[in-house]
């Protein structure tokens, strides 16, 4: 805060020199949350190759930054390989525990939003880990999106089951016209 106003993050597209610093944002998701289904963070190699694969496919992959650290990430992926799915996306968004509630999540997702719009895509699909994720269903409520479901007990973390919850928001036209 400076002279009582919130700084507004910075986004910018993801760079490798930017791994270590999602890596360690991630293997806390990991390790401390159930916003994520995996069970062992992933190691610098592992997530450089991720981003990799996806911004070779052009899919947007996007970092926020805060009095210059970065304190977030997000990207768009395929929704799922089938050739039909080609226009939809799915995101995730990840945020720094120590910046929680400072429009990091919203300032990421507005972004994410725009860009992959601009590349084409026509929704984009929020599958949030755990019920219980309400930041993360109200960023995404706060950024157009719609409720359309839940997967009850899809996941086991932490000894105990998880649901997923289903979201989902058009992107430009949506399916009001052909692409």
């Amino acid at each position: 805060m400076t002279d009582g106003r919130m700084i507004k993050p910075k986004t910018r597209p993801a760079k490798p020199t930017d791994i270590p610093a999602i890596t360690r944002i991630y293997a806390h998701a990991v390790e401390r949350g159930t916003a994520s289904f995996e069970l062992d963070p992933p190691d610098e190699a592992e997530m450089g190759r991720r981003m990799n694969e996806l911004t070779s496919l052009s899919f947007p992959y996007l970092v926020a930054e805060l009095d210059g650290a970065l304190v977030g990430y997000a990207y768009a992926g395929p929704y799922r390989t089938r050739p039909a799915y080609r226009f939809t996306v799915e995101n995730s968004v990840y945020v720094a525990p120590d910046v929680h509630r400072r429009g990091v999540g919203k300032a990421l997702m507005d972004e994410l939003i725009e860009v992959s719009t601009e590349r084409g895509f026509r929704l984009m699909i929020a599958v949030i880990g755990d019920s219980k994720q309400a930041a993360s269903v109200g960023v995404h409520k706060a950024t157009g999106f719609k409720h359309v479901g839940v997967f009850e007990n899809v996941g086991y973390k932490f000894d105990r089951w998880l649901d997923s919850v289903l979201m989902q928001r058009a992107l430009g036209p949506g399916a009001t016209t052909p692409p």
